[in-house]
């Protein structure tokens, strides 16, 4: 991780009743899951721009960016986010159990960014 000062700093999505779905999705992970996820958000704060293996821009969604964590016991998380008013927003989390991103949470991740986008 480079020293220094964060290129951009992480928000956490927040819905309009108050919640935040990233945040709640990685309290619920185990410490040692928890804690990959977050060093691999954290370099990308540090980073930015940063690409594969940590980041790639999810095809045919322009804006839509995606974390990957190798988590332990071989399984895969990812965050999707948009970089917006000079930080990177956190908008959705999931397990990821086969190698196409499913159509749901690559929907639910575009309409969050578009809600973002729309209201800063």
């Amino acid at each position: 991780m480079p020293e220094g000062f964060k290129t951009l700093p992480a928000a956490f999505y927040r819905t309009q009743t108050g919640h935040e779905p990233v945040r709640e999705w990685l309290k619920q992970m185990p410490a040692e899951d928890r804690k990959i996820v977050g060093d691999d958000i954290r370099d990308c704060e540090f980073a930015w721009p940063i690409g594969l293996p940590l980041c790639r821009p999810m095809s045919g969604t322009k804006g839509l960016w995606e974390v990957r964590s190798n988590l332990t016991g071989g399984r895969i998380a990812r965050v999707l986010f948009v970089v917006n008013a000079g930080r990177i927003v956190l908008l959705h989390g999931f397990m990821k159990k086969s190698r196409k991103t499913p159509a749901r949470e690559l929907d639910l991740g575009v309409k969050r960014m578009k809600e973002v986008q729309r209201h800063g």
